[in-house]
């Protein structure tokens, strides 16, 4: 997760990379980028799953201009 510049997002969302490929997805699970391998897609569904309420506080933070946590990623 990341602020941009500037950035206005009106949909919390993160962005996930895996080999040199993304997609974005929504914190409600809803895929609005795709470009994963379906595995990777899964695993990071049942992360955000995992870590729902820290990406809200965290995307929350990010809003206000804030420093955000960091959450451990899949391993």
């Amino acid at each position: 997760m990341y602020c941009e510049p500037n950035g206005q997002h009106h949909t919390p969302h993160i962005h996930a990379k895996y080999s040199g490929k993304s997609a974005v997805i929504s914190l409600d699970g809803d895929v609005l980028e795709d470009g994963i391998p379906a595995k990777q897609l899964r695993m990071v569904l049942i992360w955000i799953d995992i870590h729902k309420e820290e990406l809200l506080a965290d995307w929350e933070l990010i809003s206000n201009g804030q420093e955000y946590f960091r959450i451990d990623p899949l391993r």
